[in-house]
């Protein structure tokens, strides 16, 4: 979707999530679309030639495995469903599937978005070996730690994106000591959209309110952490990721997970399809089949930071080529 707001034609999609896809086609429509692991998919012999040629392959690999909410190294090489209906697959690889897929079909340029996790801790030694993948598959790389509430998206989202440029296309266009890293100015400076100029009052929330939640989010104050109320009254704490808004204050990151997010200051409930729309810069009439909209939103790249992001390596590299 933000490639489209870009002025890009999107011709294809891989997905191993059948819901996803059917939500993907019933909102696309893309000309190819294949319902499977990218560990088959990249080494399938009948892709049609269209895909050979691209500007951009974007891939967003599964995060979980680096993401400070979760297990982390506790997971690393193991097996694991991302989601229900899903196959098992070892989610810290995929990332290096999808660079042999790159390598494979050479577009120009290549993106890969992940969590801020991956810069932290152990994970970080992955960083070089994304760097060596990159390297094999013919790109010279560099990352970006960018946050979408700077790019004009109502909500405080921080995501990491390496972008790779082709070797052979890459002279004007790279610097640094040895000169292979990618130039593209990536900063952003937008202002904060609080989250009243979203709000949607007197809507229904998408996610069940539990007792519990209830019982904490009575003794929260706007714009602070249910944990914080249940650390005050029970000595431990619990409720991560959970806060109340404030309708002076930018949204914190959508949640993927329906019990945990932001709950509105002053009506008892969860945000409305409309508040995580606008919240995640989807259209409002989009169609998500019966899939929880928090969910999707949360596991999205928000599609105005796709388009902010696209657009600039268009002006500052593609149209150059």
């Amino acid at each position: 979707m933000g490639y489209k707001l870009a002025g890009f034609d999107v011709i294809g999609c891989n997905e191993i999530d059948p819901k996803m896809m059917e939500v993907y086609r019933a909102n696309h429509n893309p000309k190819y679309h294949y319902l499977e692991g990218i560990q088959t998919f990249k080494d399938r012999e009948d892709l049609p030639e269209e895909l050979f040629n691209l500007d951009i392959l974007d891939g967003s690999p599964p995060c979980s495995s680096f993401s400070m909410a979760g297990t982390r190294e506790k997971d690393w090489g193991k097996k694991k469903k991302f989601r229900e209906g899903q196959a098992k697959q070892v989610l810290d690889t995929l990332f290096f599937d999808f660079l042999e897929l790159a390598g494979k079909l050479q577009p120009k340029v290549v993106i890969a978005e992940n969590v801020k996790g991956i810069l932290q801790g152990k994970a970080r030694k992955y960083l070089k070996e994304i760097g060596i993948a990159f390297d094999r598959a013919g790109y010279f790389m560099d990352w970006w730690l960018l946050d979408a509430s700077k790019m004009g998206v109502p909500q405080k989202r921080e995501r990491v994106f390496f972008i790779g440029i082709r070797k052979d296309l890459a002279g004007p266009f790279c610097g640094g000591l040895f000169g292979n890293l990618p130039k593209l100015d990536l900063r952003f400076n937008g202002i904060d959209i609080p989250f009243g100029e979203i709000e949607d009052i007197g809507g229904d929330g998408c996610c069940k309110m539990y007792p519990s939640t209830l019982e904490y989010l009575r003794l929260t104050d706007p714009g602070d952490s249910l944990c914080s109320a249940f650390e005050r009254k029970n000595g431990k704490r619990s409720f991560f990721g959970s806060y109340k808004t404030h309708p002076g204050k930018i949204l914190l990151t959508i949640k993927a997970h329906t019990d945990s997010g932001n709950y509105h200051h002053n009506e008892e409930r969860s945000l409305t399809k409309k508040e995580l729309c606008k919240a995640g810069s989807f259209p409002l009439d989009y169609k998500f089949l019966g899939i929880n909209p928090q969910y999707l939103v949360g596991m999205s790249v928000p599609p105005i930071m796709t388009a902010q992001i696209a657009s600039r390596i268009y002006d500052q590299w593609l149209s150059k080529i």
